[in-house]
């Protein structure tokens, strides 16, 4: 059974018609989805709120390798024959999550061809993110890279935004993302904010022309009516 909504498969309309192997569960603010090391066994899907992905490595570093939010899956490595976790999910917000048992991913996908469509959709959307991130890690500046992952967490470019987006980024998960430190961080976010490329104060919005220090050398402060709202606080 097809489930659209405008023409586009609805996800969270088609889960509510799996009756087995599926719970919605809702983490509050700073709780673990799933531990690293714990034994993978389902898809989470998240219907609301914001999710920040960690690991650690064996000398205890941790890095932050993804925030995803609303309409995002995580937690597929249980589909590559991936014992266990290999990091840990953290709601940054409070959330509402569907849990899908591995047996009734693997069902879904061998019966259900819309659902499968959209999945791999967002497979292959998150390894195009994936290599564009490691290019950005290879190639360009901090400034550069700073200036991509705060477009990206506005929803820049995505179909369904800008949107509002409701967490708490600071200035040191940022700077662990994008792999610099928290000063150099602080230094771009307020040289983004003197050329008018963003405004924070308590909320972060986000202009397009922001666009301009990925796309060229440097900034440059180009007016424009098209921004995004980031709901979020900045240390």
């Amino acid at each position: 059974m097809a489930t659209a909504y405008n023409g586009v498969f609805d996800v969270d309309a088609f889960l509510v018609t799996v009756s087995e192997g599926i719970s919605v569960i809702s983490p509050s603010k700073g709780q673990a989805v799933f531990s690293q090391g714990a034994p993978a066994d389902a898809l989470f899907y998240i219907q609301k709120g914001k999710i920040k992905i960690t690991t650690v490595s064996r000398h205890g570093k941790e890095a932050v390798v993804a925030i995803l939010g609303a309409g995002d899956f995580f937690g597929e490595g249980c589909l590559t024959g991936q014992p266990r976790r290999i990091s840990t999910a953290t709601a940054m917000v409070d959330c509402s999550i569907s849990r899908l048992d591995k047996a009734t991913v693997i069902r879904v996908l061998h019966d259900q061809p819309d659902f499968t469509e959209r999945f791999l959709a967002y497979l292959l959307a998150r390894n195009s993110r994936m290599e564009a991130d490691l290019i950005d890690q290879l190639f360009n500046s901090s400034e550069k890279r700073l200036a991509r992952l705060l477009l990206l967490l506005a929803n820049f470019g995505k179909e369904d935004a800008p949107e509002p987006v409701v967490a708490n980024v600071s200035h040191e998960t940022l700077a662990e993302m994008i792999g610099t430190t928290r000063s150099r961080v602080s230094f771009f976010m307020n040289k983004f904010r003197k050329l008018g490329l963003i405004d924070y104060n308590g909320t972060l919005r986000v202009h397009s022309s922001l666009l301009g220090v990925v796309l060229h050398d440097g900034p440059h402060a180009v007016h424009s009516s098209k921004a995004a709202d980031l709901n979020q606080d900045f240390e």
